[in-house]
C-alpha cells in the first residue's frame, strides 16, 4: 500500500471513530478502503491556480496495458485496441492505463520501459497521460536495458497548448546511463502564449544521466507526493537528480529529492538544479544521502539568483561526502544566464540603471527575489552557512556566462529566511542583499503568502 493510501485509510479510520464516539464496526474497513481509494481520485483533478487547464480535449487515445501477459511476453499486451493499431505514431493525445495488480493481487512489476509512440498532428490542446488503473497504486517499471526512459517527445509546439501527466508511476532504471532522464520531458519549441504544463503524482523515478530532465522553454512543472531518488550516468560532475533548465514554473510539493550520484574523487553534481524563472518548494526534503556510490560534495539545491524562490518547510539534509563539501546548501547562482529573456521582467545584468533605496525590505515588489520559511538542516557539521545569494555580474561573454561583479548599491536581488533551525553557524553566507528574519514593513506581508508571491512573479511577465 502506497504512503497516500495508508495516510488516507487512517484518516478515514480516525473519521469513522469521530463519528461513531468508539470502536468501528465491522463494516468500518471497507468504508475506509473505499475512502483510501477514493482519495487520490478525489484529488487527480485538482491543479494549482495558476495553471490553465481550459481548452485542453480528452486523449483520442487510449490504451490499457494487462499486467501478467505483459510480464510473461517482455512487452506491452493491451486489452482491446492494441498499440498496434497505431503504426507507431498517436496524433491527438493519448492516455495510456498500466494495470496496478498481477493476477494474485500484488503490485505489478512491468519488466520493460513504457512504449512511447512518434506524436504528430497538431498538438493544439493534446493530453499525454500516463497512469496506473488504480489511483494511489503504484506500478513499477524495472529494467537494466541502458536507453530505458519515459520520453514524450513533442516537437514545434509553437504558441499552443499541451499538457503530459505522470501518474502512480515508478521508473526504476538502474543501467539506463544513455538517456537525458529516466523521465526526459523532451517538449521543444514553445513560443509565447504556447504553454506546456507537465504533472507527476505519486510517483517514484531512479535512473538516466539525470532522473528528471527538463529542457528550457515555455514550461511549468508540477510535482507533489512523489520521490526522486537518483540517477546513474557516467559524467557525474555535469548530471543531477533532476535538471530543470530555463522553464517558466517548478512547484515541488510533499516530494523527496536524493540520490545523486557521486564520485569519490569528484565534486559531483547536484540533487536538485533548478533555473526556472518561479520556484514554489513545500514540504520538500532533499539530502544528499546516495544510492550506491558515495555522497556528493556540491550543494543540494543549485538554484538561478535570477527570477524568485519561495519556499516552506524545506528540510535539508547532507552527510558527510568523500571530498570537502562545498559550502552552501542552497546555492542561488548567477554565474550563467538561462531561460528566454522574456522570462524576466528587469535587466538580469548590473548596468547603473538600478541603484537599491537604503531600505532594501520597501522594495521586495521591484527585485528579484527569495523567500525560505521554516527551513530545516540536518549535517554531518555545523554548517557555515545554508543560502548563498551569489551577486549579479556586468557583462556576458560566450555561452551566456556572466562576468563581472557589480557594486552592491546595483544588485536588484534580494533574499529572505524566517525560522531557519538545524546545525548551522550562520544562515546566509556574507554576500548579497540578505535578511534573517526581517521585520517586514507595512504592505509587504504579501511576500510570506505563497498565492500572492505567485500572482507578483508570474504578473511581472504576463503569466
Amino acid at each position: 500500500m502506497s504512503v497516500c493510501s495508508r495516510f488516507g485509510l487512517l484518516l478515514a479510520l480516525a473519521a469513522s471513530l469521530l463519528a461513531g464516539g468508539g470502536v468501528p464496526g465491522p463494516e468500518a474497513p471497507a468504508r475506509a478502503a473505499t475512502a483510501a481509494a477514493e482519495a487520490p481520485k478525489a484529488t487527480d483533478n485538482l491543479y494549482p491556480f495558476y495553471m490553465p487547464m481550459t481548452g485542453l480535449r480528452a486523449p483520442a487515445i487510449r490504451l490499457t496495458i494487462k499486467c501478467d501477459a505483459s510480464r510473461a511476453a517482455g512487452r506491452e499486451v493491451y486489452a482491446g485496441r492494441d498499440g498496434a493499431s497505431l503504426y507507431g505514431r498517436a496524433e491527438g493525445g493519448y492516455e495510456f492505463i498500466y494495470e496496478a495488480l498481477d493476477g494474485v493481487g500484488n503490485p505489478c512489476v512491468y519488466p520493460f520501459a513504457p512504449w512511447m509512440p512518434q506524436i504528430v498532428g497538431d498538438v493544439g490542446g493534446t493530453q499525454y497521460i500516463l497512469r496506473s488503473s488504480i489511483p494511489g497504486r503504484r506500478v513499477t517499471f524495472r529494467t537494466g536495458d541502458q536507453w530505458a526512459n519515459v520520453n514524450p517527445r513533442i516537437f514545434d509546439i509553437g504558441p499552443r497548448r499541451v499538457h503530459f501527466e505522470m501518474r502512480d508511476i515508478e521508473l526504476d532504471f538502474p543501467g539506463a546511463v544513455q538517456p537525458m532522464g529516466a523521465l526526459h520531458l523532451e517538449a521543444i519549441g514553445t513560443t509565447r502564449p504556447g504553454l506546456l504544463t507537465a504533472v507527476i503524482r505519486r510517483s517514484k523515478i531512479f535512473g538516466g544521466k539525470n532522473a528528471v530532465f527538463v529542457p528550457g522553454g515555455e514550461t511549468m512543472l508540477y510535482v507533489e507526493d512523489s520521490e526522486i531518488v537518483g540517477n546513474v550516468g557516467d559524467n557525474v560532475d555535469q548530471e543531477h537528480s533532476t535538471y530543470i533548465n530555463g522553464t517558466l514554473v517548478s512547484h515541488l510539493r510533499n516530494s523527496i529529492w536524493r540520490g545523486q550520484k557521486g564520485w569519490q574523487d569528484i565534486a559531483s553534481g547536484h540533487e536538485l538544479k533548478d533555473k526556472a524563472y518561479l520556484r514554489i518548494y513545500e514540504n520538500v526534503t532533499v539530502s544528499n544521502r546516495p544510492g550506491a556510490t558515495t555522497p556528493s560534495a556540491m550543494p543540494l539545491i543549485d538554484a538561478s539568483a535570477f527570477g524568485f524562490t519561495w519556499s516552506n518547510n524545506l528540510r535539508l539534509e547532507r552527510v558527510m561526502p568523500m571530498q570537502a563539501p562545498r559550502d552552501a546548501l542552497v546555492d542561488l547562482r548567477s554565474e550563467i544566464v538561462y531561460g528566454d529573456p522574456s522570462h524576466y521582467p528587469w535587466n538580469l545584468l548590473a548596468d547603473g540603471s538600478w541603484r537599491m533605496p537604503a531600505a532594501p525590505l520597501t522594495a521586495l515588489d521591484k527585485v528579484y527575489l527569495s523567500v525560505f520559511i521554516d527551513t530545516t538542516v540536518e549535517s554531518f557539521r555545523a554548517e557555515p552557512y545554508v543560502f548563498a545569494l551569489r551577486p549579479q555580474g556586468t557583462h556576458l561573454s560566450a555561452g551566456n556566462v556572466v562576468e563581472g561583479s557589480a557594486p552592491p548599491a546595483q544588485q536588484r536581488m534580494v533574499s529572505l529566511a524566517f525560522n531557519t533551525t538545524g546545525r548551522m553557524k550562520r544562515v546566509y553566507s556574507p554576500e548579497g542583499w540578505t535578511f534573517t528574519d526581517p521585520q517586514l514593513p507595512a504592505g509587504a506581508e504579501w511576500v510570506t503568502d505563497r498565492d500572492a508571491f505567485i500572482r507578483h512573479a508570474l504578473g511581472l511577465i504576463g503569466r
